[in-house]
């Protein structure tokens, strides 16, 4: 794996730096978020390591870039902004993990190759089905019908968690757990814009319309026949 640290503090990027490579990762460092978008260009990587405190622009402003311009490659923000609600601004940019410092690096490791197992290796074809939906889970490929559809890892990881539950009434305490790996804070939207988001996707200009809203419970993905 060769993964970017985006981190301004020279200490820290010491420690992450010799823990991870004797891990056996490669690491890449940029101090800012210019330098990121500059490396991220010009280079390729199995992920990306994000503090939220950078000078010129925060890590969740570059996360939304880095989402926006690389669709599937991992963010996983490492900082010391703890809060719930730090944490679901971060999942909300499109990062697809969230630690906070002070973090061993075994875990930090560990995290990472999880994230490099699931979005970079490419084993054995897992299709699932639903109507003329289908996610082919380790390649993330998603059609319905003949159109390929292009999703962000965080929609990938939701749509993969209602397929898999499919005709299952799914709370959002429900799906922020296993999606976000959170516990579920009333205040927030998050699995209502994500949904948005897939039904935009997947659902906006199909038919039948597969994910249905369950009133007082959260929501569905199923074939409903008309």
């Amino acid at each position: 794996m060769k993964v970017l640290i985006v981190e301004e503090e020279l200490p820290v990027v010491s420690y992450l730096r010799s823990g991870l490579e004797a891990y056996g990762m490669q690491t890449a460092v940029a101090l800012d978020a210019t330098a990121a978008q500059q490396m991220l260009a010009t280079a390729r990587y199995s992920a990306v390591i994000l503090d939220v405190r950078l000078p010129e622009m925060d890590g969740f402003e570059l996360c939304a870039r880095i989402r926006r311009e690389y669709e599937k490659l991992p963010v996983l923000m490492l900082t010391d902004m703890a809060a719930t609600h730090h944490k679901l601004r971060g999942f909300e940019a499109g990062a697809d993990d969230y630690l906070v410092k002070p973090i061993e690096v075994r875990e930090l490791a560990a995290r990472l190759r999880a994230l490099h197992r699931r979005f970079g290796t490419t084993p054995a074809e897992r299709v699932l089905k639903v109507a003329d939906l289908e996610l082919h889970s380790h390649s993330k490929v998603v059609k319905r019908g003949e159109k390929r559809i292009d999703l962000t890892v965080r929609e990938l990881a939701l749509l993969e968690y209602f397929m898999s539950n499919q005709g299952r009434a799914l709370t959002r305490a429900e799906i922020v757990g296993k999606v976000w790996d959170l516990a579920f804070d009333t205040g927030t939207n998050v699995v209502d814009v994500y949904v948005s988001y897939l039904r935009s996707k997947i659902d906006k200009h199909f038919s039948p319309k597969l994910i249905h809203t369950l009133n007082g419970v959260g929501y569905v993905l199923e074939h409903r026949a008309a």
